[in-house]
């Protein structure tokens, strides 16, 4: 991770976690319920979405206020609860997670689904509360519910139930990680170019930005799921093997996924470049271009 990427995080990781912390703190009103949901969201990430969203607003020199804050909060919480969802028996029956034992194993199966229910209801709950305009905690509220939803991310987890035990063909299996990856990432990007008022043709080029770097991310997340090393990744790897998931390593081999990883980073990059070209931007690097370059074999 660059410098500059470890220190944008380090100024905003806390504000986020102090919004997301405060937040569910005035909601919950169970307390093994606020401990369940407080235990997932304090099991450490990168907090890559949320990040993604401020360096988004960061890029284009825009101010990165409570409300931005809250959004990037509400992100993060409907990552979390997609998270103790799918590790749950019934889906994926993940035992470790981020390090740490999954939250039904210590809260048990009812629990967890429930501090999962909860942390999505209330993420929507932050943003339309959010110290921002009506008009945009509309669009935003708009944007979320689609791409967290049944047309994005949750489409996404179907499809890839239904294709265990398949052999997908590979626009069948970006199909898959659009939604169920990608969707949020997406998210992420139009949000915080909401929040900084871009115009269509600059956003038009960060949608092709978006999606590539979803794609990089999943076929990251495919490799390291082969050749990963559990004690650093957090969680146990060969799953995909286990469950009879089509993933990139399996249609295109380790070697072949790194080829298709790089090329979409180079892809998102180029897309950068750009927006940056068409603004007119100086900046040698971003915080947008180190996300990018973590996922880089």
């Amino acid at each position: 991770m660059g410098d500059s990427l470890l220190s944008f995080g380090k100024i905003h990781i806390p504000k986020l976690d102090r919004e997301i912390d405060q937040f569910i703190k005035s909601q919950a009103t169970e307390a093994h319920l606020l401990d369940s949901m407080s235990y997932s969201l304090a099991a450490g990430g990168k907090k890559l979405r949320p990040l993604l969203l401020l360096g988004t607003i960061a890029f284009f020199n825009g101010q990165i206020t409570r409300g931005a804050y809250q959004v990037a909060g509400a992100l993060e919480m409907i990552h979390t609860y997609s998270l103790i969802h799918d590790d749950l028996p019934a889906m994926d029956n993940d035992e470790l997670r981020r390090g740490k034992p999954t939250n039904h194993i210590v809260y048990g199966e009812g629990l967890a689904i429930l501090a999962g229910d909860g942390l999505l209801t209330e993420a929507f709950h932050l943003v339309a509360e959010a110290e921002l305009a009506a008009e945009l905690k509309v669009s935003l509220l708009q944007r979320l519910a689609r791409y967290a939803g049944t047309q994005g991310m949750i489409g996404g987890q179907v499809a890839d139930i239904e294709g265990e035990s398949q052999q997908l063909d590979l626009p069948a299996l970006q199909s898959v990680h659009r939604r169920k990856t990608g969707a949020l990432i997406k998210f992420a990007v139009e949000a915080g170019l909401l929040i900084s008022h871009q115009e269509q043709q600059i956003s038009d080029q960060m949608q092709i930005y978006a999606e590539n770097f979803g794609i990089a991310f999943q076929i990251k997340d495919d490799l390291l799921d082969v050749i990963g090393d559990e004690t650093v990744i957090g969680k146990k790897t060969g799953m995909d093997q286990a469950l009879n998931k089509s993933t990139y390593t399996s249609l295109l081999g380790v070697e072949g996924a790194k080829v298709a990883l790089e090329d979409h980073c180079q892809v998102a990059m180029s897309a950068l470049e750009e927006v940056k070209l068409e603004l007119k931007i100086t900046q040698e690097t971003s915080l947008l271009a180190e996300l990018i370059q973590t996922l880089m074999v």
